[in-house]
């Protein structure tokens, strides 16, 4: 199953926000196809390089200093998702990371 096809049965129909940075893949024809037909799915892009605007820097940052700091490691991908989990138990940490940033959320109001 292709990551995209892998996406939409994780998030199982929920609409999805995905914040992209300006990496010229995420600007590809291809890419800008498949998300143009996805109805769950809409795009907030950032400008080409701006990480005090990218959320997920901050996220890194966390991992950085706890999880994986001075870490030397065969298991770096699963000590990031212990320290994804340690984050996403905080309900207000992820949420302070776009805080940060200065940007918001508007969701999509519903058809009627």
């Amino acid at each position: 199953m292709e990551a995209q096809e892998q996406l939409k049965v994780f998030y199982r129909g929920e609409r999805v926000v995905l914040v992209w940075d300006g990496l010229s893949a995420h600007r590809s024809w291809a890419m800008r196809s498949w998300a143009a037909e996805q109805d769950w799915l809409t795009l907030e892009r950032l400008p080409a390089y701006a990480p005090e605007l990218n959320p997920v820097e901050l996220l890194w940052s966390s991992l950085k200093k706890r999880e994986l700091a001075n870490l030397a490691s065969d298991h770096l991908a699963d000590v990031a998702e212990h320290g994804i989990h340690r984050i996403n138990q905080n309900r207000q940490l992820p949420w302070s990371f776009l805080a940060h940033t200065g940007l918001t959320i508007h969701p999509p109001t519903p058809p009627n």
